[in-house]
């Protein structure tokens, strides 16, 4: 495991502007599995979209319209979701907060 990561600290890693007005950042990540922050102003779009890799979500602060092949739910603080390999998901932010994504594999687009 030389050269992996595997203890992130609070605050730790420079925050990257999505491209639908957001911001992220890499946690920790293997070729296996990556962990990501993202972090919403109120009424922030994740907009609809979907990739290959399936991803875990945790709502770390504030409530979010979770929408996931077409259905929707309201996910609070302390609340989590899954998404299936290739559906396609998006989230709202209703008030200002942060998810807590997974990703299986990694996702080497956030590396670039």
């Amino acid at each position: 495991m030389t050269g992996t990561k595997i203890f992130s600290h609070a605050g730790e890693g420079a925050w990257t502007p999505t491209p639908d007005g957001n911001r992220r950042r890499v946690l920790l990540h293997t070729d296996e599995l990556m962990m990501v922050e993202f972090g919403f102003d109120k009424g922030g779009v994740g907009a609809l979209h979907s990739h290959p890799h399936v991803q875990a979500s945790y709502v770390a602060e504030g409530r979010f319209e979770v929408t996931i092949d077409g259905r929707t739910e309201i996910l609070e603080t302390g609340s989590s979701f899954i998404v299936p390999s290739n559906l396609v998901h998006g989230v709202k932010a209703l008030e200002a907060g942060r998810l807590v994504d997974s990703f299986t594999p990694h996702r080497a687009d956030f590396l670039a």
